[in-house]
């Protein structure tokens, strides 16, 4: 199992930096009008702060929902699910560990011209009481002078049992 630590990507205007754990933006330095870097993303300067501590979910991948389900409950295909309360009443950004408490794995990191790195996390049916397998990725590029970009996936492995 991989352990986690912290990624940088830079294109020679941004610099990111993003840990493995939880997927999660540690730092985004840009250029303001006048050219100075400043870091524009909250959060801690080590991963250690986020494994160890009760952290916000500050710049991080939640999973599999993000925002509040009710009692944490639902029912999908006539089957009804309890989910692990962790706010109040509810579950919240997919529950006690959610996607921002795992190590994803590093499927590529580019860091030559057109920058990126993919973090690839599969979560098993029933992890966190959610049916089915699923696979996600996302993708952290810096595809031009000024501008970062997420694109995310989720894949169905398995249908959850009916």
């Amino acid at each position: 199992m991989a352990k986690p630590e912290i990624f940088e990507l830079s294109n020679g205007t941004i610099n990111l930096k993003v840990s493995n754990f939880g997927a999660i933006i540690t730092s985004l330095l840009v250029p303001d009008a006048k050219g100075n870097l400043a870091d524009v993303v909250l959060g801690f300067d080590s991963v250690d702060a986020y494994i160890n501590g009760n952290t916000p979910y500050f710049g991080c991948i939640v999973g599999r929902v993000a925002n509040r389900i009710k009692d944490g409950k639902f029912t999908l295909d006539g089957v009804n699910y309890s989910l692990p309360i962790n706010n109040g009443p509810n579950s919240l950004h997919g529950g006690i560990k959610g996607f921002d408490k795992v190590v994803w794995e590093v499927a590529e990191h580019k860091t030559t011209q057109n920058p990126s790195i993919t973090f690839k996390y599969q979560s098993k049916d029933g992890e966190e009481g959610y049916p089915g397998d699923v696979t996600v990725t996302a993708t952290y590029s810096l595809p031009s002078s000024n501008s970062l970009k997420l694109e995310m996936e989720a894949e169905p492995r398995t249908r959850p049992p009916r």
